[in-house]
């Protein structure tokens, strides 16, 4: 059973995430708050797989909640994906840079609901083809990451560093680069080390504010 902590300061949208979320057999909802320090607060308490953050809320924001959440190592093993309405450019790295695993807007249908909530518990970033675009339009003008930090990459691995980076998944990378699945999954981890990113969703960030690919390559 995938345990599931609800954060949003509105509490017809929890009810509503609540019920889509709990008709599936494998998902429970463990926990609510209306507040960013509520939830981290309860998040530590209950220690969920997976927690449905909310951006904008009164006092301590979704960003800050998910900072606090990803920067404490008793919950290594919790994932955070971001729910709002507001879709910019700023909000998506703003919480990818934070940690989240995932960003997810909250007028998508109950099925890519409960398939996110799925994903990152199974230890997977959250990032649509549309998200990673506008993701790379922001890290790529924000250019915040010196190339030279790439310098500890192999050629190959710089290579799938573009794929990761493309939101293409283990197996895609392994046809693009005729490798095996299991040897794209063990360069992913190396880069995940050497380049100290939670997940593939911060790898994407690295990616493009790095300038190793770029939008519209």
């Amino acid at each position: 059973m995938i345990g599931v902590v609800l954060v949003d300061d509105q509490e017809l949208v929890r009810a509503g995430l609540r019920a889509l979320l709990e008709r599936a057999g494998d998902i429970e909802v463990v926990g609510e708050s209306g507040s960013g320090s509520g939830g981290v607060a309860l998040v530590r308490a209950v220690r969920p797989d997976v927690v449905l953050m909310d951006i904008r809320m009164p006092g301590t924001d979704g960003i800050a909640a998910t900072r606090a959440i990803v920067e404490d190592g008793s919950l290594a093993h919790t994932s955070v994906v971001v729910l709002t309405t507001f879709d910019t450019d700023e909000n998506i790295l703003d919480a990818i840079r934070a940690g989240a695993a995932g960003f997810l807007l909250k007028d998508a249908g109950p099925d890519a609901l409960r398939d996110a909530v799925r994903v990152v518990a199974a230890g997977e970033a959250l990032l649509s083809p549309a998200v990673t675009r506008r993701v790379m339009r922001a890290a790529a003008a924000s250019a915040r990451l010196s190339p030279e930090r790439l310098d500890v990459l192999t050629e190959r691995e710089r290579e799938i560093l573009v794929e990761v980076g493309a939101a293409r998944s283990n197996a895609e990378i392994a046809a693009r680069l005729h490798i095996s699945p299991a040897t794209a999954r063990t360069h992913v981890g190396r880069l995940l080390s050497k380049l100290g990113a939670r997940d593939r969703a911060q790898l994407v960030v690295i990616a493009y504010e790095a300038g190793l690919i770029r939008p519209g390559d």
